[in-house]
């Protein structure tokens, strides 16, 4: 799939971090109750792609799951993106940023959270930064080239 930001991986290596790069980039996994918005909750404001800073997902969709990552339940609309992911010898569902195909994590079903639509987005932190406010309510959703 082609997403409408593209760089190669020297410029993506020029404005990510080592670990941003490695899981951005590369698909890694930070380690579970390392990151810095496990245990964020706001009461309003936007977490964004770390890449490209493409708004993801809204406070008010985070939830306490106790995984060791953030955990959503929905998605800013068209956000981001779903594959079938088979690595590791099983059958996940990765989450990517639709803007610039930044892996995010994967999408968990039918856990039991009671959350509107029984989802757990499982991010990592390194993949998110969180904004105050809310520019998806106000309008200003268009993300960085």
């Amino acid at each position: 799939m082609s997403h409408p930001v593209q760089k190669g991986d020297s410029e993506w290596q020029a404005v990510l971090s080592p670990d941003q790069f490695r899981v951005i980039r590369q698909k890694g996994t930070e380690a579970p109750f390392s990151g810095e918005y496990d245990k964020h909750y706001p009461s309003e404001g936007t977490y964004a792609c770390a890449a490209c800073s493409a708004p993801l997902y809204r406070a008010d969709q985070k939830f306490k799951s106790g995984c060791g990552w953030p955990a959503f339940f929905d998605t800013v609309p068209g956000a981001v993106t779903r594959h079938t992911d088979r690595t590791f010898g099983m059958e996940r569902t990765e989450i990517v940023c639709t803007n610039c195909g930044g892996h995010l994590g994967h999408v968990f079903k039918g856990e039991g959270y009671g959350n509107p639509i029984d989802e757990r987005h499982c991010v990592n932190s390194v993949s998110l930064n969180f904004q105050k406010g809310d520019p998806v309510a106000n309008g200003e959703t268009k993300a960085k080239a």
